[in-house]
């Protein structure tokens, strides 16, 4: 049975505008067809008074059968409303997106207001197509979403085997040689990287976006985790500050030879693309706070607290950390959601007028849209901590697993085949794990491997504490998860501001550790595909990609570069320029990290060891300089994998003497008819080598049975 959205059900035949703040004028509708033109107009305008729905105070609706629609248009239409802002007084009358928009066209945006109302208060047009008698999701020019050749849920793969590729919805390109281009990575270019068949948009002139490539499957990841889809405010950036959320970005599904968006369209083809391809599709959800969204003009009270210091006994002014003055909600610049004020109104899933608290209900209906029309298969929760309130994140986690299984149900797949196929993952950075223990999320992002991995391959600390960091790494079970698949584990994430966060090739230049450049990067590629826990890979991190931009002092931060220099995959194509210099400081071999990587992943994807929480560490050795671990994965009946890492400047002398050989003791036994292959260099390994092959200094081996 399905679950109830009573809203989303009075949406296909009324326009219908919930629990905006009424304090004299009744709102109204003004709909009508996009004029081109500079400026565009909206043509053929009406205005419908909205009627308030019988049994509700904060519910208004006109049917759009009463507004003399004609089949098969897409219109373009407002709410117009009183301003609630009580610091704009008196309050005028505002031209709103719908607040529960399906699509919405920054071409046409509302008329300018007067001070203190800004440019940037012009609310787009919200979209909508009448078809059949009734209101579908459509882009500009009419195109929908379509699903029909989705394959079954369960042709997907479960959470114990995944390799996550998070990926910026922003690129950037070498045009020259000291010169960057900093575009919008479009859902068709993100589309190009998954499909053969498909060529790139506003970054087809790169070789990973040919039609004939498909890079993504080459490397190997079953997960693609976007950067907020979500419609934002901002342009070329990350889209951390979402506007219009149950609208695919505009600017995402509108490449630049485009005349109108087609993010719905896009986006529906590239989930099915990538489902296809065994792909999961991931959303990064922002929902502690919002930018220019419509209820900061329609319910600013109701839906947000606008500065959390000004009372610090309101149950929203604070993070989940605490209630001490250092624990604020920080909204970034943007406004920050209450989760914890309750009001009596219509609830927009059940229908029913009860006590609701208007933002989680909003961010219900969210997920509603995503899990259904976009037919999600995980999210990520940035900023747990300021989205503050547990109770609300775990009723958003059972709403989206809810949802899952729903989809599942309708594919015949069982509920406990779907249990693993769903993940909803938080970034709360100080990793409380009762969230996990009390069932509020899935898993958490384990910013500690991170950190750790770091500081293991540069060498860092005593000998103990360096053997205490390697076990915590590659079994996170040490640091109190359960499960591998409570933990996601990553090198670098989008969150490169900071300490230590930057990418990796810039973390290794700026603690000059040119030398072994290419072998640190594998080994840290190692540990991340070998560890217990999910691993995740920021784009670009696959082949030594490399910031660009900086602030004045040569960092990497808001301004300079954190949300505006992202993945460049001209980088692939590094060589000599015309002057004869490297492009770089350090010319990596970005190709060979490449491959190297790729073959991790799709070892990490398959290998039954590596989808278990088992692990051993076999062999450790601090003697004479040396920093050496061996650890096993697999559990009884399982066929082992073996990694020998070698965090050091040690190495076997004279390595091509067959008698100088470094021995792992407590090797694993050579099941008869049975023989070792070495991953990484894809090689079988002799019987007489077995455990005791050379070494090589910040070296990894990877050892599986065939």
């Amino acid at each position: 049975m399905a679950l109830p959205s009573d809203l989303f059900d009075r949406k296909k035949t009324q326009f219908v505008l919930w629990h905006t703040k009424v304090s004299g004028t009744p709102p109204a509708l003004v709909i009508g067809t996009f004029q081109p033109g500079n400026p565009p107009s909206l043509a053929n305008s009406k205005r419908f008074v909205l009627l308030p729905v019988a049994g509700f105070d904060d519910l208004f609706a006109i049917s759009a059968a009463d507004c003399g629609l004609v089949e098969g248009q897409v219109y373009h239409y407002w709410f117009e409303a009183d301003d609630s802002d009580p610091t704009r007084t008196p309050p005028k009358r505002v031209l709103c997106t719908d607040p529960l928009a399906y699509a919405v066209d920054w071409r046409l945006r509302a008329p300018r207001l007067p001070l203190p109302f800004t440019a940037d208060d012009r609310q787009p047009a919200t979209l909508i197509k009448f078809k059949g008698g009734v209101l579908v999701p459509a882009d500009p020019a009419g195109e929908e979403s379509d699903f029909t050749s989705d394959p079954s849920p369960s042709t997907l793969s479960g959470n114990a085997n995944l390799v996550i590729y998070e990926m910026p919805t922003a690129w950037s390109r070498i045009s020259e040689p000291d010169d960057l281009d900093i575009g919008v990575g479009t859902f068709q270019d993100v589309l190009s990287l998954v499909d053969a068949n498909a060529a790139g948009a506003n970054f087809d002139d790169l070789a990973v976006t040919q039609v004939g490539q498909q890079y993504l499957v080459d490397l190997g990841i079953n997960a693609i985790e976007l950067l907020p889809p979500a419609d934002s405010f901002f342009k070329r950036e990350w889209g951390y500050d979402t506007s219009h959320f149950l609208a695919p970005d505009a600017e995402l599904g509108f490449p630049e030879e485009f005349s109108s968006s087609t993010a719905n369209r896009d986006l529906s083809k590239l989930v099915c693309a990538a489902h296809k391809k065994g792909i999961r599709f991931f959303i990064d959800v922002v929902m502690a706070f919002a930018r220019h969204e419509a209820y900061q003009y329609l319910n600013l009270d109701d839906f947000y607290i606008t500065d959390p210091k000004s009372d610090l006994s309101d149950p929203d002014s604070h993070t989940s950390r605490g209630t001490g003055l250092d624990n604020l909600r920080n909204g970034f610049g943007s406004i920050l959601f209450r989760y914890a004020r309750f009001v009596n109104g219509y609830d927009p899933l059940t229908g029913a007028k009860t006590s609701i608290s208007p933002g989680r209900q909003l961010m219900l209906s969210f997920i509603t849209r995503w899990m259904r029309d976009f037919r999600v298969d995980g999210v990520r929760m940035d900023s747990v901590e300021n989205v503050s309130n547990w109770d609300f994140v775990q009723q958003f986690k059972d709403r989206a697993r809810a949802l899952f299984q729903e989809r599942c149900a309708a594919f015949g797949v069982s509920a406990a085949d779907a249990n693993e196929r769903f993940i909803v993952v938080g970034e709360e950075l100080s990793d409380p794990l009762a969230l996990l223990t009390q069932n509020r999320l899935d898993g958490l992002w384990n910013d500690d491997f991170r950190g750790t991995v770091r500081s293991v391959i540069i060498g860092e600390g005593d000998n103990q504490s360096f053997e205490q960091n390697v076990r915590r790494m590659i079994d996170c079970r040490v640091r109190g998860f359960t499960d591998g698949t409570q933990a996601v584990n990553y090198i670098t994430s989008h969150d490169v501001e900071g300490f230590r966060r930057e990418r990796l090739y810039n973390f290794l230049l700026n603690n000059k550790l040119q030398s072994d450049f290419e072998r640190r990067v594998k080994l840290a590629f190692v540990c991340l595909l070998t560890a217990v826990g999910i691993p995740m890979i920021l784009a670009g991190e696959e082949f030594a990609d490399q910031h660009d931009r900086f602030d004045a002092s040569g960092n990497v931060d808001q301004a300079g570069g954190k949300q505006v220099d992202p993945v460049n995959y001209t980088r692939l194509e590094d060589g000599l320029l015309e002057d004869g210099k490297t492009p770089d400081p350090i010319p990596p071999a970005r190709r060979e990290i490449l491959k190297y990587v790729s073959t991790l992943v799709k070892l990490r994807t398959t290998h039954p060891a590596l989808a278990v929480n088992d692990t051993d560490f076999i062999h450790t050795d601090f003697n004479d300089n040396k920093r050496v671990l061996v650890w096993k994965r697999g559990g009884s009946g399982q066929d082992p994998l073996v990694v020998l890492a070698n965090f050091s400047e040690f190495f076997t002398p004279n390595p091509s003497d067959p008698s100088s050989v470094y021995v792992v003791p407590n090797w694993p036994a050579t099941p008869a008819g049975r023989h070792w292959r070495e991953v990484t260099q894809n090689r079988d390994v002799p019987d007489n080598w077995i455990g005791r092959e050379p070494i090589f200094p910040w070296e990894a081996k990877v050892y599986t049975l065939k």
